[in-house]
């Protein structure tokens, strides 16, 4: 993707993307210079109510050889009034997967939403950029591809002086990007691939290509460090679990470090307390969160801000066997709280456990963790919005504006103290599950009795990890929510000397 200075009314490509908002009766800017090209085809299609501006909505002409570019393709943007970054993401998704339907190889698009619309030129290129790779996505390593790839996509401006600026918009938007794709390939390879060991490895490589530092925690390692709750999720499996330490160094000058956590179970049966079998097959996703953090780092090193980060994955598979955990069981956790097993399937929080334990070990802050964590959490904000949990108020404020910048929906939920008398325990320190109720809020305030008193927040990404839909730059399968929140929270973090 490259940014060019000319008109676009000059430049040979399959298709040439210009917009309308909705309301508007006559064509104004770029839109109506290819109008004039084209003898008010542009404008006799709104005449006749063809072409409205909705969201969403693309119109094609073709050009019958009197542009250089073999069509025009025109983007609905909505009302003018309604504008937004995240609606230039999905506009640009949407044209650039509609297009490569109809296998056009080089696109051009001229700086949607910029000028009459409100947003900054980088702002709107950098929402091309980003909705373009992501859109795009497609998972394909186990079929031929549906369609020709969409080589090139070029956007076009009129001012040399700015193609520099638009170019450092667009590349942020396809680091964003990428790694959105990245944590999305790794929840949507199966299981049966995509195990810990795979995790690790991947780890590895990332570590390897963007110069990270990466620990990995053997069982035997954990067993030293009296990681028993991890282990316990792990004994069903002969998978062996793993728990790795990403860490990015931007301050040599500071020892403080963010600490960003991900639940990484591979594959979730539920253990003894088995799930149904009917959808058992998305519970691959069960290491989104993980995918997150892996991603997240990858693209942090990247930017290079000046802050310190380290992404901790504990990741083990949950399943049933002879020497699986059972209900009933006691764990003991890193930090030393009993734990009793009410049910198998609430394994997610266990392992986090332990991760967040050694988190603080590490003397990490604050602490965030995103995990697929409870039903409940879907039940409650459905499959737009991640709920969002914690014991730091500003720390909240912080993501909750990161999810705004990056199209992720965070929706803030109480963790009242009465609740957690649900999880308390007449033969252990606590337990891992209350009653039916608040099951979402029961379960970060588990979360929270191992954060030994540091800011922290939980991210539940049980409704949003898959999309179940094409729309605006989602694909069906794996979302990769949360990495872009991970990344825009710690560059603001760097931009404003907090954190370390």
């Amino acid at each position: 993707m490259r940014v060019i200075a000319g008109d676009v009314t000059t430049v040979e490509a399959d298709a040439v993307v210009v917009n309308l908002f909705e309301g508007v009766e006559k064509p104004g800017g770029a839109t109506a210079a290819v109008d004039g090209v084209l003898g008010g085809a542009i404008g006799d299609l709104i005449a006749r109510g063809e072409l409205r501006g909705k969201p969403g909505e693309l119109a094609i002409v073709h050009t019958l050889g009197k542009l250089p570019a073999t069509m025009v393709a025109v983007a609905g943007l909505g009302k003018a009034g309604d504008l937004s970054v995240e609606r230039i993401r999905g506009a640009s998704g949407e044209f650039c997967r509609q297009l490569r339907k109809l296998n056009c190889r080089r696109v051009v698009t001229v700086l949607h939403g910029a000028g009459a619309g409100g947003l900054t030129p980088e702002l709107s290129a950098e929402a091309i950029s980003m909705g373009a790779f992501v859109g795009l996505y497609s998972f394909d390593r186990y079929k031929k591809p549906e369609y020709s790839d969409l080589d090139e996509l070029l956007i076009v401006t009129q001012d040399e002086r700015a193609v520099a600026g638009l170019e450092r918009a667009v590349r942020k938007g396809r680091i964003m990007a990428e790694a959105t794709n990245l944590a999305r390939d790794m929840v949507n390879e199966p299981a049966s691939n995509m195990t810990p060991t795979r995790m690790a490895e991947m780890a590895s490589e990332l570590a390897a290509t963007q110069r990270l530092e990466l620990k990995v925690l053997e069982a035997d390692d954990m067993r030293a460090m009296g990681m028993d709750a991890l282990l316990g999720v792990a004994r069903g499996s002969v998978e062996p679990p793993k728990l790795m330490v990403l860490s990015y160094r931007g301050n040599a000058a500071s020892e403080s470090a963010v600490g960003v956590l991900g639940k990484g179970i591979t594959f979730d049966s539920g253990g003894i307390s088995i799930k149904p079998a009917e959808g058992m097959g998305e519970m691959k996703d069960d290491m989104a969160g993980g995918a997150a953090v892996l991603a997240a780092l990858s693209a942090i090193a990247q930017f290079g801000p000046r802050i310190n980060v380290t992404g901790i994955v504990p990741a083990t598979e949950n399943l049933p066997s002879g020497s699986a955990f059972k209900p009933g069981d006691v764990l003991k956790s890193m930090n030393g709280k009993t734990i009793e097993v009410i049910t198998t399937d609430a394994e997610g929080r266990l392992i986090l456990a332990d991760a967040l334990s050694y988190a603080r070990k590490l003397g990490l802050s604050p602490l965030i963790d995103l995990a697929t964590l409870t039903g409940a959490c879907r039940v409650a904000l459905g499959t737009l919005y991640s709920g969002l949990f914690g014991n730091d108020g500003a720390l909240q404020e912080k993501l909750l504006a990161a999810a705004e910048r990056s199209g992720d929906r965070l929706w803030r939920m109480p963790m009242p103290e009465e609740y957690r008398e649900q999880i308390k325990s007449d033969i252990a320190d606590v337990k891992n599950i209350g009653n039916r109720y608040a099951g979402a809020i029961t379960a970060a305030l588990f979360l929270e009795e191992f954060v030994d008193g540091s800011p922290s927040a939980h991210i539940d990404i049980a409704g949003t990890a898959l999309s179940a839909k094409e729309k605006g730059y989602a694909v069906k399968g794996a979302s990769g929510v949360g990495v872009r929140t991970i990344i825009e929270y710690v560059l603001a973090e760097a931009e404003n000397g907090g954190a370390a």
